[in-house]
Order: C-alpha cells, then structure tokens, then sequence
C-alpha cells in the first residue's frame, strides 16, 4: 500500500512540475510546419517564421518563391518528414535548437531526395511562447542562397508514331509551318500587307492586329499568326508578302488525311481542365494528347515519358548545382495490321458516297483496313482549326465528323447466310427443298396489313438460289420455321449482343428476344430488316466461319511477327454448314443469275452476298436505302472486303456497291506480290 501511494505522488510531482513549466514542447511544432509544407500550405508555413526570418523575405515573396518553384518543377507527391530524436535537442548559445528533416518528391526531372536541417527558436507571441522556424533559403533546396534562382529545362519526349503494315506512316512527328510577321520589316503601308496575308491565309485582318498588339510583342520579334501544312500552298504565296516570315516547328503529321481520319484521330494541345486532372502523370501544359481514333486509344504508349533537368543557377545564371536531372523516354511506336493502299483505294472508290467499310483478313483475322466516308483532315486539327471550317464540318449534311465504322446499321440482305446456317443448324431449314412462291407479295394467314416483297418472281427457289437471287420472302418464311428464341441464340452464337474482342470501341451488333416483339418483325429480320443491327467490322467477321470450318475469327488490330489465327467463338456452325453456305455465296457472284455477279471479274473469283436495307418510319412508305457488298476471294481466302453506302435508293440498290468492292479487289490483287 505504501509503495503504491509512493508512486502515485512521484506522478503527481511530475505533473506538477510540468504545469509549472511554460516552455512548450517544439516536436508538435516541427510535425505541424512539416505537415503545412507537405501540404504546400505556404501561408500558414510563413506563419511559423521567425521574427529574424520574416525580416528577410515577405510573406508575398515566399509564397510566390514556393509556388513558383514548386509549379516549374512539377512537384507531385510530396513528402516532408522531420527526424524526431529519442530526447529532445539542447538549445545552442542562441537558444536555438536544431531538427533534420528528409524531403521527397517527384518532378519533372525525377525524383528528388534530400537530407537537409532547420534550426528553431523560441519567441514569445501574445503572451504565449511557441517554437518558430528560422528559415533561409536553403530550406527551398540545399545550396541555395538569396539571389539565386531556380532553373527547369524540360527535355520533350518524342510521340510514338503509328504505322501500317509495311511501315508507311498513319501518324508521324514531321513539321509544319508558322506564318507570321516582324513587325520592324513591314512596309510603310502596313494594313496592304496585312490586308494581304489575311486573305491568303483566309482569316480575319483582326486576328493578326490582335498578335502584333500582343503585351509581349517587340519589333523585332517574329510574331506567329497561323501554322499551316508543310506542303500548304498558302506557304509560298505568304512568303511574298512584305513583312511577312516563317519559321519550321515540329508537329504531328497525317499524310492520308482524309482517308484514315477517323481511324488516326488526332492530337490537340492539352486543356487546362485535363492538366489538373493529369498533371501527376506528367502531362504539361505544353503537351499535346490524343483527341480521337487511335491516337486516343494508344495515348499512354505514344506519348513517352518527359526528362528535364533542375539547377541552382546565380545571379549571373552560372549552374552552382544541379539540383535532379532525368532523360527523356520517347514513346513507342505502334505497328498495325492496317495497309493503307487498301485503305486508301476504298476510300477513294468512296469518296463521293457517304458510307463505310471494312477489310479482313478472314483465316487470320488482321484487320487491314477500317474506312469512313465522307472524312475531314486530322491536320486542321493539329495545326489549329478556324472556327468557320469547324462549323462547315458540324453542318455539313453528310456528317463527315460521324464514325459510321463504329456504329450499327440494319444489313440488308448480307444477314441472310446467318439465317441461313441458323436454319441448317437446328434442322429447321432443308436447303435441297424447293419452296414455291408466287409473285413478288407474300403475307402470312392472319396478318393485317404486314407484307414481304421480293425483287425476282422466282416460281420455286431452294437455298442455293434464294440466295443467288436474295430471295426475302424465301428467308422470311425460315425465320419463322426457326423460331424467336433459336433465332436470337443462333445470332448469339455469331458474336450478337456482345462487345467484339478488338481495342477500339465498337456499338454491339444486336438482336434480342425483345427486338422481336412480333411475327412479322421476325420474318423481317430473317432478311436483315426489323431491328437486327451490326456494324461493319463484325459484318465482315460474321462470314469468316464459312471459310474457317464454322469457327469466327477473332479481329486484330496490331501486327504480330507471325500472325496466327485467334478464334473469337468456336464451331459456330458444323463444317458441313459452312461448306455448304460458301458454295452457295460463290454462286451469288460467280453465277450471271446472282446479284453479285456484274461486273464480272477475270482471275480473280468471289464469293459474297449484297444487301440493300430498306429505312422507313411506317409501313407503306418508300425510305432510304443502304446498299452493301460483302465478298471475299474463295481461292485464295487472304482478304474479305464488307461496304455499305448510303442512300443508294436512286442508285440501283446494291448493284451501285458491287463494283467498287470488286475494284479494289482488283487494284489490290494486282499490287499484293509487291507486298
């Protein structure tokens, strides 16, 4: 009992001891200016200055000191640690006492790691003692002194470039031109030459008075007013011009412009708001980041990685250390499958057609080509687009702004083959039976109003030639034999209602139980009318399991060193199946009979099916029509070609898409041995 009472009051003595002590304790104090610098909470770190220290810098030069250090660097993860002793430090003479503390960061030039010391004093303030830091400029780095300053070079990281299979580049680092003014060698009719390049460069006179009157401008200084194209004809007439120069700068390229525009994308200079958002990756504010298409999809990879360097500089600008310094890491090219011959030979069998098409190569699925037509120029983008040329493209009623490769459109006919091996595969289809149909109307006992036509008056057809002549009332009659529900599983079986295994973003192909919510919605979709929608990729995949023993290839994007075949779904349908469905798609091109068939080909011989999906809001009425040609070399099976144009109704249907599909395979067989 005694000895616990003995204890109690040595406890008691101590607290007693310590109440009678005003001194404070300086480890919390360190922990909170620590925590206020970790924070980059400049204000209140000033507010734990010295008296001694506050006399040598403003509190608004601090501040200003900090944050501009801090914001040149790009410091990002910040990390301000004191080093707390296991007693507490014994003041100097000067009543000062002394912590160390270790700082961590990364910035624009690597990370940075010190060890550096703080000294504190006590001072009373309010009546009230407390722990202030006696600060100099070696806090902001270690070997700084007043006067000197703090320097950042940041070394720019090359963009990977994206090219095509035989190495022809989509997106290249090439140059470009700024057009501009010296105001000093302007004639003495200033407003004539600039009256003059104005036109030329078809902007506003206001816009380059603006960037002469700039706060910035001396007259000597080359004053940019517009960046055009290296091969701009614009250039040449600009440099004639009194007054005006221009100078190369380094830019993003796209030399097919138009015909891969929605594939590439393009680039634009990074936004303030994106900054904020991506500055701890290592964005700045003089980068560019991928907008659209593939320089958006593959922007981690393209963009490589900034170096820099940091210095301590004097007042005379002589380097007194350097404080980080990190080397720059271009970013890595990518290499696609796509050939641009290809590609740009159908966009020029389209370019006057608003449309779009895919190219495969159906045994291993690389995707050789991905075409939108009507397309823009990725350049305008880059170089800085002028808000009139942006209107005309939001206006224009061809909508060349719209990827029509990534959305979904009705297929017309080119659906039939599915309904077909559906049919084959659940016994509800007898290719070999001869179905007889009179005239071009059929309707179903029971229907009101619903009606399917068809445009050949085929007494009796089987499957071969329903599909030669793209009979619809034949494939009517076997959606309905198949059914709702095994009609929606077949499609599904076909990659339907799932996102395709590819690195862009595609709209699904659909067909649910609920599109069809009718008989004659599910007669329609046996034709590829209704509600049954696919984009053109997956279109042209769709038909890879007639040459692939039932298997659906899967598509790919990337070159690969030996591309081999990845199968997306396998068995699909039978071997048997597919056998059968190719040689009847041979005889829709190579038979005069079938719908493919003008104009016919020498040596080269197709398989395929045409399409033509009708658009109308009610029944009755005539809409505009799709027209489609999917086909692919039955002998020699290394390219599959799927197009659909629209508004084809005054055009011949799908007959106006045959001929331009056959011509590229034309051009393309030609030029393949140079491959």
């Amino acid at each position: 009992m005694k000895q616990k009472l003995g204890i109690l009051l040595i406890a008691l003595l101590l607290m007693v001891i310590a109440g009678c002590s005003d001194s404070p304790n300086p480890e919390p104090r360190i922990k909170e200016y620590m925590k206020n610098w970790q924070s980059m909470n400049f204000d209140k770190m000033y507010g734990m200055l010295s008296d001694s220290s506050k006399k040598s810098i403003s509190k608004d030069d601090f501040v200003k000191k900090y944050s501009a250090i801090y914001g040149g660097i790009n410091a990002q993860n910040l990390s301000i640690k004191p080093v707390i002793p296991k007693e507490e430090p014994e003041p100097d003479k000067n009543g000062n006492i002394t912590y160390t503390y270790n700082v961590k960061m990364d910035t624009v030039a690597g990370p940075v790691n010190y060890k550096h010391k703080i000294k504190m004093k006590e001072q009373e303030k309010n009546d009230k003692k407390n722990w202030y830091m006696n600060w100099d400029y070696s806090q902001i780095f270690p070997g700084m002194d007043k006067g000197d300053k703090v320097r950042v070079q940041t070394n720019k990281a090359k963009r990977g470039e994206i090219l095509d299979r035989n190495g022809n580049g989509l997106a290249v680092n090439g140059m470009a031109y700024q057009v501009g003014i010296v105001p000093q060698d302007l004639p003495e009719n200033k407003d004539a030459s600039k009256k003059e390049l104005a036109k030329v460069l078809g902007i506003d006179k206001k816009t380059i008075d603006n960037a002469l009157n700039a706060s910035w401008v001396q007259p000597g200084f080359f004053v940019p007013v517009k960046t055009v194209a290296e091969d701009d004809p614009r250039l040449k007439k600009a440099e004639k011009i009194k007054g005006v120069s221009t100078q190369s700068i380094e830019t993003r390229v796209y030399p097919y412009k138009e015909a891969a525009s929605h594939l590439t994308g393009f680039v634009q200079p990074i936004k303030a708001d994106e900054l904020k958002k991506l500055q701890s990756q290592g964005y700045e504010s003089t980068d560019v980041i991928g907008r659209r298409g593939l320089e958006k999809f593959y922007e981690k990879q393209l963009r490589g990685t900034n170096g820099g360097v940091i210095r301590i500089v004097d007042s005379a600008e002589s380097e007194k250390r350097k404080v980080a310094e990190k080397e720059a890491v271009d970013g890595k090219s990518v290499t696609l499958n796509i050939d641009m011959y290809l590609q740009s030979d159908l966009y020029k069998q389209m370019k006057k057609d608003v449309g779009t098409a895919s190219a495969i190569n159906p045994k291993t699925g690389e995707v050789l080509a991905l075409v939108n037509s009507p397309g823009f120029d990725p350049n305008d983008f880059v170089l800085g687009i002028s808000s009139s040329k942006y209107q005309s493209l939001e206006k224009d009623p061809k909508q060349p702004m719209l990827n029509r490769f990534a959305y979904t459109y009705a297929p017309g006919s080119t659906f039939k083959p599915i309904t077909a091996s559906i049919g084959l595969e659940t016994n509800k289809l007898d290719p070999n039976k001869e179905v007889q149909i009179s005239g071009k109307k059929w309707q179903k006992k029971g229907w009101d109003k619903k009606f399917v036509t068809r445009v050949a008056t085929v007494p009796s057809v089987n499957l071969e030639k329903a599909l030669m002549y793209s009979d619809n009332i034949y494939f009517a009659q076997t959606a309905l034999a198949i059914g709702k529900d095994d009609m929606v599983k077949g499609a599904e079986k076909f990659g339907f209602n799932e996102d395709i295994p590819f690195e862009l973003d595609f709209e699904n192909s659909s067909l649910t139980k609920d599109d069809i919510n009718s008989e004659g919605m599910l007669a329609d979709t046996g034709y590829g009318q209704g509600r049954v929608e696919m984009n053109i990729l997956h279109l042209g995949l769709s038909y890879t399991p007639f040459i692939n023993n039932g298997n659906l290839i899967a598509p790919k994007l990337e070159k690969e060193d030996k591309p081999e075949q990845k199968v997306w779904k396998k068995n699909v349908i039978s071997p048997e199946t597919a056998s059968r469905i190719r040689s009847d798609l041979v005889k829709v091109v190579e038979d005069k009979r079938g719908t493919g068939y003008k104009p016919p080909l020498k040596n080269i011989a197709l398989a395929g099916k045409t399409g033509t999906a009708e658009l109308k809001s009610k029944i009755g009425e005539k809409g505009k029509e799709n027209g489609y040609f999917v086909a692919f070399n039955q002998k020699d099976p290394s390219l599959l070609i799927s197009m659909m144009i629209e508004g084809v109704q005054e055009k011949g249907g799908s007959h106006y898409v045959v001929p331009k599909v056959k011509n590229t395979f034309k051009s393309y067989m030609k030029e393949k041995p140079l491959r």
